[in-house]
């Protein structure tokens, strides 16, 4: 047993959300295997068109999404309507890239989780606007539901000050997701114990690689009628 997941995320995604928040309720147990797990962000904008501009597939995602939250107890309810004014993320993954490099783990990761609650739950706050995306950062705190501040005053300019330095690492980590053939996020890039690697998309791939990584988990199972 034993390997890694990188997995690739942009807050604009949904899924990335619903991926990032599986992996983060299971990160002891995979670490317990010996995967190690790294969270990555970027923005693979390889020409796709959303998905939501299909009619039948808009329909379909706003049951969908609503499902993938509840799995895993996200107080989710619906998107922002005007997603595509929001979408252009460059400024907060900036803002991200910096966090992670200056500061410890479970700090970026509280921001990131901070950020999908902000921009996915009601009123959802555009975080490319940069009076938003201040507020946010002074607001946040060690989780969405509350705790230590992540970050003061300085740390919020000093953070929104930085952001131009990090358009290289958001760019090269872009390129690098799309190398690997990333079309959308959260893609997973995956290593198994004998060095061997496979790419998975999507929040609901994770019995293939869990099967893929050689660790134990419980898939999905038909039961037979109970006899009570």
């Amino acid at each position: 047993m034993g390997g890694r997941i990188d997995c690739y995320v942009d807050i604009v995604s949904f899924y990335s959300w619903v991926g990032f928040e599986d992996l983060r309720q299971n990160t002891e147990k995979l670490a317990a295997h010996g995967v190690q797990v790294e969270v990555l962000i970027c923005a693979p904008d390889a020409g796709n068109k959303p998905p939501w501009i299909l009619p039948a597939k808009a329909i379909y995602l706003a049951r969908d999404a609503r499902r993938a939250a509840a799995r895993l107890s996200l107080p989710y309810t619906r998107g922002p309507r005007d997603l595509m004014v929001r979408a252009k993320t460059l400024s907060p993954l900036r803002a991200l890239h910096f966090i992670k490099a200056n500061y410890p783990l479970e700090t970026f990761l509280s921001t990131l989780d901070f950020f999908f609650h902000k921009l996915w739950m009601p009123p959802h706050v555009n975080l490319v606007d940069d009076a938003n995306l201040v507020e946010a950062l002074t607001e946040a705190t060690e989780t969405p539901e509350g705790g230590k501040e992540l970050f003061t005053p300085e740390d919020v300019q000093k953070i929104m000050d930085a952001r131009d330095s990090m358009k290289d690492s958001v760019k090269d980590l872009t390129a690098q997701a799309i190398e690997r053939g990333a079309f959308g996020a959260p893609w997973l890039w995956v290593t198994n114990s004998e060095g061997k690697e496979m790419s998975f998309f999507g929040s609901d791939r994770f019995n293939h690689i869990y099967r893929f990584l050689g660790i134990p988990f419980q898939d999905v199972t038909v039961l037979p009628p109970s006899k009570l």
